[in-house]
């Protein structure tokens, strides 16, 4: 599944990403490289992703965050059936 996101491309964003060290740093490379809408949605899709852990319904999720329940649902499935990037991520930030 990785494998259909893999060019040289992705590689300078990944190696770009693993290469930031502060919370600062993380904002200041989205600020550069995201618009504020880009930024927004995936904020988004990761409060989703921790609320579906969290057992919260699709609706209470729609209206906490303005997501459509196709969004989550697509969220649900990445986190149920996708390459584990939100369980990585969602269990280091429980730490």
């Amino acid at each position: 599944m990785i494998e259909k996101i893999k060019n040289d491309q992705t590689e300078l964003l990944a190696r770009a990403i693993t290469s930031i060290k502060t919370v600062d740093e993380a904002y200041r490379l989205l600020d550069d490289l995201c618009t504020l809408a880009e930024v927004t949605e995936m904020s988004k899709r990761l409060v989703a992703a921790v609320m579906l852990r969290d057992g919260i319904t699709y609706n209470e999720i729609a209206e906490k965050t303005g997501l459509s329940t196709a969004t989550i649902t697509r969220v649900n499935r990445s986190l149920r059936f996708g390459s584990d990037g939100y369980a990585i991520v969602l269990s280091r930030l429980a730490r």
